[in-house]
Order: structure tokens, then C-alpha cells, then sequence
């Protein structure tokens, strides 16, 4: 197999054995059953491709000479090559060394090879590349509109694909080489070349011929994406390339398969998935996502080029991504089923009724979107962390065990639901782009099965003080483990249980009996215990809990939202103290002592007030404002703004 080294330039003074015979090459002409030239075509995926190939061209001709991929083609008796695979950077180079022929004004006689390209596609195309050579533009303007203002240019010609993708890849290589000196003789010094490949060198048919050029159809962006990446790798040291491209085209593809949309392809599943990987290399260097593009093009040339120091390191973590999800035994449905629920059950952590199970399925279908015209991820940054969490343990199968696995990620899963402000990778936020260390803390919990102190900046000091708490507790106290985690998954915790606290796990079964009560009666019966709610920073508005609402509850029961958070958990664990089985008729009871015992006193504070008469407690979102003094809770009225019902400011005595 000839596999010598060839210019645009050389190709046609050089000889090729066709048979027995040796043959000169003569021409290129660009058969009938070929497609349209693509690389002209205006849409935006084709024009990143044209952009990112002319840089390369152009970085060719300056510093950095360039070897395109293999041509393939069949070389007639006559001398005639008919293009195989290759016309698009054929037609290119052709088009370029007419530029620079033109732009430095090149004697004629050294690109007379010029004329030897032609199209067969229709006459049109080859009766415009004919006219081509001979025309001398004086480039004075737009490329395209001096050569469309030709007396020989028809306006037919303007129909035709072909000519209208090279005119436009003349204006686009007008725009990059304008302003280049000494193009021509870069050009004539072999700073770009490329492998010609007869197609009987390689055993190819005719039949196959027509096989591989009736599609007709234009290459995909993921396809375009495929060959950019195999051109990286090739060009990186120690990568096997191939062996990547052979991943992608079958073990990838086949493991993706069963999540292809409508259109029957993987490639939208693919490129989110890429995307996810290329974000977490971003991580792992301290970097954000957040003002870098997510083009998979861009996020190729970041973490794939072949340039970059770290490229060996990526690869291996792209491959590792990909390849754990082969490897993973039966259904993935099955395995997340196994270790994930909409509801408790033991083993298993809590999903949120708005997210997927399959998380793995999620990624592929959401990652990179965002909601409407929002900045708001589809898939956010805590399902990120739990994803990266999942495949923590799938690359470590070896080393964790099953139940470890369920434990652990319980842990990441808590510290996730209770860092809502700490999860963020904005580096204009306080405490910065926390996704780094975040990353980290999950890998020692998944790996190693600690929680490590000494990562500054991560998850939220409170929660993960009390995952190391239950920690211990649960391993001190494994009869008690699975109660634990119940009250963890308990709609109004979301894994945070210092309201409730260790000290009396009787009360883990007692809160969640407790708030099957009437929530409104619950609120009145903590306040004859005590002021439970909490005056928020604003310091016109404080919160109690809510009749239907479970956002109040939310902020009350969690130590980083309630500013009264101690005095809180003392009243929560006085009611829980007061009896082993609660209903609604022992609530009642418990307000009517409450309220007797005020009116015999004649003591009428504003609890009740607020206790005796709903019309002072309305507002189903928990949250009332003061009027009068900051710290007087005299007066008080519902919350009047949007959304909220309106009423009358109370007067209460003193």
C-alpha cells in the first residue's frame, strides 16, 4: 500500500501503478455520484466546522505544518483520480492555492495545475472552476460579489450548491488570509499535505465504491465531532487512537443505544454525556463551567487537544466514564432501582418526585439545558454531585461493597440536599466555586468512607458535622440504623435530623406520628410551649410553621435557615415528651389547657391571641409581619404582599 507523502501541487506531476501499468495522475475530477461540496454550506455547525478547519489550515501556514487524514481514491487508465473520500479537502485546497495564486500574484504557469480539478457534479460546477482560473479579482471587496458581478457567472449558477459553497469558502478564506504574506510559496513548500490511497491499493470493489458515496447525505455534527477527536488523539502522544474511535463507534454506542431519542441516534446522548465529563475535568482543575462555552467543539479543544498537558489524564477519565456503564452488570434501570426510591425504603436513598431515578438517563437527556430562557440548569449542580457520586463507586466496584455503596451515598445524598446555598461552582458567590472541593469530599466518602476534615469550602459545616455524628451512631447503634434513616427521609427533614436530634431515638417514630396531625393544630400546640418560631435577619417578618405549606416547616427544622434554631428544637422535644401516640383529638386538648389557663390568669399574650382565634393565623406560608417596635410582637398582621391573603393589622395588649 503506497502511502507517500503528497501537496495539491506535487500530486498531479506524481505516478501510481494501476494494474501493472504506471500511471501519471492528470486530473481530479469529482464524480457525478459524489455529493454537493459541504464544507460552503451557511448553517452554524457547518460554519464551526469550515471555521476550525481554515485555523488549522492557517496555523499550518504560519508555524505548525499540518497532514490532513488519508485521500481514497481510483486512479483510471487515463490518468483521471476519481475521488473516494476526501472531496471536501480536495475542493478546499483547490479553492486556497487559487487564492493564494491570485492574492500574490503567481505567474500562470505555476498554477496551470489548477485546471486539472474539475467537477462532474454538474456542468455548472465545472464550467465555474474553469471560469475561476482565469478570472483575476481585484479584491476591493466581498470576494463572492466581485466574482457573482462576472459577465461569465449566469445567475443560475447561484442555484447550485456546489458554487455556492465555494464562493462562500472563498469569502471565508479571503477573511483568514487576507492580511497573510509569502501564501503561495508556504503553500509550495509542503506546509500542508496529505496520504493518497488508490482505492485498488486498499481492495476495494466497485460495488463498495457506489455503496460508500450513494448516501448523499451531509456528515452529522456528530460526526464532524468524531473526526476532530480522532485527530487530536492521533496527534497525542502514547493515545491510542483508534482504540478510543472504535469504543465510541461500538461498546459506547451500543451501551447508549437503548437511550436514542426519536431520531434513532445517539448523538444528542453522546454530546450531553461528553459535556458532563469535559465539566467534571473542568472541576477537578479548579476550573468552572460558568462563562466557558459548552460547544462540544470548544470543550474538545480545551480538554482533548493534543497540546494540552493533561490530555493523557482526560482521556483516561473519559474513557473510565464511559466504560463503567458497559461494564455495569444487567440493567441500569435495575441498578438504580436497587439503590434509589420516590419513597423510604430501607437501602435505598430519596429521590425528589421531580427527578429521575435513572440519573444516568437524566444526564443523558438534559445535561447542558437550561429551563425556558433561564439560566437555570435541567440538570443542576446537586444532581452533578450525585451522578459523580454513582460512578464514584462504579470505577471502585472492587474495593466498596454494595452496602457501603447504599450508605455512603446516603451520606453524599443528605449533604446534598441540605448545601443548597454551599453547592454552587459561581465564582462571584461567597466562598467561590466550591464544585472542586465538593468533588473531592465525595470521593473520600465513596472511596474511602470518611468525611475529611481537612477540605476547606465544600458541603455545609452543619450538615457535615452531623454526618459524622450519625456516623458513629448508626455503627454504635445498628439495631437503631434503619429507624435513623426513615426519620432522615421524612418529607420535612430531607436528611437533616438535629431538630430531633440522638439523644432520644424513641422520638425518631414520635415526629413522624406528630406531623400526620393537622399541621395547624401542631403550630398551636408548640406554641403553648414556648415562642418556637424565629424572627428572620430582615427583622420586620418571623416565621411559624404553616397550615399546608411545607416550606415553613422546612425552615424551622433546619439549622442553617432558623436563627432561633435551639429554642425551636427545646419546644419540638417538649411536645414530643408529652405522649407516645399523637392525634388531633390529644392536640386539641393541649391548646384548650393552654387557653383555660390564660383566661383564668387573664394573661393574654400574643400567643393567644394567635392560638384562640384562626383569623390571627390565615397565612398557609407560615411567615407574619410586625408592626411597631423591632423587637415587640404587640401588633402583628399577615403578610400583605403578592400571593399572600390580605387582612387587618391586630392590636394585642400588653
Amino acid at each position: 500500500m503506497a502511502t507517500e507523502l503528497h501537496t495539491f501541487m506535487d500530486i498531479f506531476q506524481k505516478e501510481f501503478t494501476v494494474g501493472i501499468e504506471t500511471v501519471k495522475l492528470e486530473k481530479i475530477v469529482v464524480p457525478i455520484i459524489q455529493r454537493d461540496y459541504a464544507q460552503g454550506r451557511k448553517d452554524d455547525k457547518v460554519k464551526r466546522v469550515r471555521d476550525r478547519f481554515l485555523d488549522s489550515l492557517y496555523a499550518a501556514i504560519n508555524s505548525n505544518p499540518i497532514t490532513l487524514d488519508f485521500i481514497y481514491g481510483d486512479i483510471s487508465p487515463e490518468g483521471v483520480m476519481t475521488p473516494l473520500d476526501g472531496q471536501q479537502r480536495l475542493t478546499t485546497l483547490f479553492l486556497l492555492h487559487w487564492y493564494a495564486a491570485k492574492h500574490d500574484q503567481v505567474p500562470k504557469e505555476e498554477y496551470a495545475f489548477l485546471s486539472n480539478f474539475s467537477y462532474e457534479t454538474r456542468y455548472s460546477a465545472r464550467d465555474f472552476c474553469s471560469e475561476l482560473i482565469d478570472f483575476e479579482p481585484t479584491f476591493a471587496g466581498k470576494l463572492s460579489d466581485e466574482i457573482e458581478d462576472q459577465a461569465w457567472f449566469p445567475l443560475d449558477w447561484e442555484k447550485d450548491p456546489t458554487i455556492s459553497g465555494m464562493l462562500v469558502m472563498l469569502d471565508a478564506i479571503d477573511e483568514k488570509f487576507k492580511a497573510v504574506d509569502g501564501l503561495w510559496n508556504a503553500l509550495k513548500g509542503g506546509c500542508i499535505q496529505f496520504y493518497f490511497l488508490p482505492v485498488k491499493d486498499m481492495g476495494l470493489t466497485d460495488e463498495l465504491y457506489i455503496k460508500m458515496n450513494s448516501r448523499g447525505k451531509p456528515l452529522t455534527n456528530f460526526e464532524h465531532f468524531k473526526a476532530e477527536l480522532e485527530h487530536e488523539l492521533k496527534k497525542a502522544d502514547g493515545v491510542d487512537a483508534l482504540a478510543i474511535i472504535r469504543k465510541i463507534d461500538i461498546d459506547w454506542t451500543d451501551m447508549l443505544w437503548e437511550y436514542r431519542g426519536e431520531d434513532n441516534i445517539i448523538d444528542d446522548e453522546f454530546l450531553r454525556y461528553f459535556n458532563f465529563v469535559c465539566d467534571i475535568i473542568r472541576y477537578k482543575a479548579g476550573l468552572t463551567p460558568q462563562g466557558r462555552s459548552n460547544d462540544e467543539f470548544d470543550l474538545l479543544k480545551e480538554c482533548f487537544d493534543h497540546e494540552n498537558p493533561n490530555i493523557k489524564a482526560n482521556i483516561d477519565l473519559l474513557q473510565q466514564y464511559f466504560d463503567c456503564w458497559c461494564k455495569l452488570n444487567g440493567s441500569r434501570d435495575d441498578f438504580f432501582g436497587k439503590f434509589m426510591s420516590k419513597e423510604h425504603e430501607p437501602g435505598k436513598i430519596r429521590i425528589e418526585n421531580r427527578y429521575e431515578i435513572n440519573i444516568f438517563k437524566d444526564c443523558l437527556n438534559k445535561y447542558g439545558l437550561m429551563i425556558g430562557t433561564t439560566n437555570n440548569r435541567q440538570f443542576p449542580l446537586g444532581r452533578i454531585a450525585l451522578l459523580y457520586a454513582v460512578i464514584a463507586y462504579i470505577t471502585h466496584m472492587d474495593t466498596v461493597s454494595e452496602v457501603q455503596f447504599a450508605r455512603r451515598l446516603r451520606i453524599v445524598n443528605n449533604l446534598i440536599s441540605n448545601s443548597n446555598d454551599e453547592v454552587s461552582d459561581s465564582e462571584s458567590r461567597q466562598g467561590g466555586n466550591r464544585m472542586p472541593a465538593i468533588l473531592k469530599q465525595i470521593d473520600s466518602i465513596m472511596i474511602d468512607g470518611v468525611i475529611r476534615d481537612d477540605i476547606e469550602i465544600n458541603f455545609n459545616v452543619a450538615q457535615l458535622a452531623e454526618e459524622k455524628e450519625k456516623l458513629v451512631w448508626a455503627e454504635e447503634h445498628p439495631e437503631l440504623a434503619e429507624a435513623l434513616f426513615s426519620l432522615e427521609d421524612h418529607d420535612l427533614l430531607q436528611g437533616q435530623i438535629g431538630i430531633v436530634g440522638l439523644d432520644h431515638p424513641e422520638n425518631f417514630r414520635k415526629f413522624d406520628n406528630l406531623f400526620k396531625c393537622d399541621w395547624d393544630l401542631v403550630n398551636c400546640a408548640l406554641l403553648t410551649i414556648g415562642n418556637y418560631g424565629y424572627r428572620e435577619k430582615n427583622q420586620w417578618r418571623f416565621t411559624l410553621g404553616a397550615r399546608s405549606r411545607d416550606s415553613a416547616w422546612k425552615i424551622l427544622f433546619h439549622k442553617s435557615s432558623n436563627g432561633n434554631f435551639e429554642t425551636t428544637k427545646a419546644c419540638l422535644g417538649t411536645l414530643l415528651s408529652k405522649a407516645e401516640t399523637f392525634t388531633n383529638e390529644f392536640l386539641q386538648g393541649l391548646i384548650d389547657d393552654y387557653l383555660k389557663l390564660h383566661e383564668q390568669t387573664q394573661e393574654f399574650d400574643w400567643r393567644y391571641y394567635y392560638i384562640k382565634y384562626p383569623i390571627f393565623r390565615p397565612n398557609a406560608f407560615g411567615r407574619y409581619c410586625l408592626d411597631g417596635a423591632p423587637d415587640s410582637y404587640y401588633e402583628m398582621r399577615v403578610l400583605t404582599t403578592a400571593g399572600y391573603p390580605s387582612t387587618n393589622s391586630y392590636q394585642l395588649p400588653v
